[in-house]
């Protein structure tokens, strides 16, 4: 499938927003950050959280949830690594820089892969996907949290207008349910587990997949 944003479009967006990341979004993302480390915790073990972005995530983690990080800005990790430092986070095992597409991990190991808003704002998120589910632990759950576009109406009509200056700023608005659909199905080593709507007014989803056993 053809990409339509690139790599380093990406990169460099997100080397813009993050002096100001946390006070822009920390709160409208809020929600769903702590809705899929919660699920992450209860499976425990090692979890991966891509797009780990300033590391907002890392401290609403327990402490006995080995985590792994990674993010394609580097900007963004250094904060997450000055607060991982700061707070004493001897449960985080690494932060790095890395494409969420080609992930530098063996297979099958993380009990858990998280990522929040992530499948959006990546070029090829099918590729992206068959990622995570390769570093996942046989039975492990893939966890992620993001827009899914309206299927109709008039939101519908303003993720299409908006479309093309989001894609500027790195993501994709209008990305719809039925992608997810169809690459689960072309995967065939996938079970949709949940999908949960997220307050306010669902414009956010929780979709939790199980790698084949």
């Amino acid at each position: 499938m053809s990409s339509d944003i690139d790599r380093a479009g990406v990169a460099k967006a997100y080397a813009r927003w993050a002096p100001i990341y946390d006070l822009v979004f920390g709160a409208v993302f809020d929600r769903g950050r702590k809705s899929t480390i919660a699920v992450a915790d209860a499976i425990g073990g090692r979890v991966l959280d891509v797009g780990i972005g300033t590391g907002l995530s890392l401290a609403d983690y327990s402490r006995s949830t080995k985590i792994s990080g990674v993010d394609i800005s580097e900007p963004m990790l250094r904060k997450a690594q000055e607060r991982a430092r700061a707070l004493g986070l001897t449960n985080v095992e690494t932060l790095a820089v890395m494409d969420a597409k080609a992930l530098a991990f063996a297979e099958n190991t993380f009990d858990a892969v998280v990522a929040q808003y992530v499948i959006t704002a990546v070029p090829d998120p099918e590729a992206t996907l068959d990622d995570f589910v390769r570093v996942l632990k046989p039975g492990g759950e893939l966890i992620l949290v993001n827009h899914i576009g309206a299927e109709s109406g008039p939101r519908r009509v303003f993720e299409l207008a908006f479309a093309p200056i989001a894609r500027r700023l790195g993501w994709r608005p209008e990305f719809p349910w039925q992608r997810l659909v169809d690459w689960a199905a072309r995967h065939g080593g996938v079970t949709l587990e949940e999908r949960r709507l997220m307050p306010p007014m669902g414009h956010f989803s929780l979709i939790r997949y199980r790698k084949t056993p």
